[in-house]
């Protein structure tokens, strides 16, 4: 158990930190092709919390995978 806990509190705070870097990269770019700022962080947003979201069930599935095969 201890284990997988430990997996996933590192995947909580490494899926945070790509979100972040997610967002200040998408940000970046639309903000020199877009005029509407209102847009751009929208769409900043959106790709921060679909980063967020895929990185944290990836650690989810990788904290119930890895703990299984280390006990064989």
């Amino acid at each position: 158990m201890g284990l997988t806990i430990a997996i996933f509190c590192i995947a909580a705070i490494l899926s945070s930190l790509a979100a972040v870097m997610a967002f200040l990269i998408t940000y970046e770019e639309y903000a020199h092709h877009y005029p509407n700022k209102t847009e751009v962080l929208k769409t900043a947003l959106k790709a921060a919390g679909f980063t967020l979201v895929f990185f944290l069930a990836l650690g989810l599935l990788l904290a119930i995978i890895l703990p299984v095969s280390f006990c064989r």
